[in-house]
């Protein structure tokens, strides 16, 4: 398929009903209002594809920058390439689902998400603890720099209540993740979770509600899925 048969799917896969609910999070035109399911369909036929991925998301379409992240091809993307994604990443649910899920796919995916939590830029610092969050959720624990993921976690204690808003939200998720998913830091992760408590992020009027880190982790734990990994960070 090529970019142009593909917007022509979105188009008619799209609603004003999913577009107006995209709309009040953040997303801006041009966009159709695609579900998730939807794009997946759309997925089956393409599978990986690295250059229609480029260029879906070069649209600046938000159907299409979302199809795009599930569309890349974590061995074929460049940091370059993900630095241009990141800074196109305009609203939450490409930076802090879209661009993470592929970064962290990739070889480099750890360092880029080091450098980008110390952006000053809003959603370049939410992409980055959304990185670091789903290298966590994927790799096992002896290819994690466990010494550096405590670092992080102090980072988060000390840092997340004057954090801008979104990176809060992320923050927030981070530590819920590195409890989940990294078992000798479950404890630790209770503990900052423990300090930091309630946090406070502005979600613009939905209905969206910031998880209790503790609450969350507690019910990992009472599962006992602590640990368990995920195949991919994309869904």
């Amino acid at each position: 398929m090529t970019c142009k048969e593909i917007l022509a799917e979105l188009e008619a896969f799209g609603s004003e009903q999913t577009k107006k609910t995209y709309a009040s999070i953040g997303a801006k035109e041009p966009a159709y209002g695609v579900k998730v399911a939807d794009l997946k369909k759309i997925l089956k036929k393409t599978k990986k594809n690295h250059e229609l991925s480029l260029e879906l998301y070069a649209t600046g379409n938000y159907d299409a920058m979302y199809l795009a992240g599930l569309m890349a091809d974590e061995t074929k993307i460049t940091e370059a390439q993900l630095e241009t994604w990141v800074g196109q990443a305009y609203f939450s649910y490409l930076s802090e689902y879209t661009v993470p899920w592929v970064a962290a796919e990739t070889e480099f995916g750890f360092e880029l998400g080091l450098k980008w939590i110390e952006s000053d830029i809003e959603t370049t610092a939410a992409a980055g603890w959304g990185t670091l969050a789903s290298i966590a959720a994927l790799r096992e624990d002896d290819q994690l720099d466990i010494d550096l993921y405590i670092a992080l976690l102090e980072k988060v204690e000390k840092e997340i209540h004057g954090a801008q808003n979104r990176v809060r939200y992320v923050m927030n998720g981070f530590v819920i993740a590195i409890g989940s998913y990294i078992e000798a830091l479950t404890e630790k992760s209770m503990e900052v979770a423990a300090k930091i408590g309630k946090v406070s992020v502005d979600v613009g009027g939905t209905a969206c509600k910031v998880p209790l880190a503790t609450v969350y982790i507690e019910k990992v734990v009472s599962k006992g899925r602590v640990g368990k990994k995920r195949k991919t960070a994309r869904c």
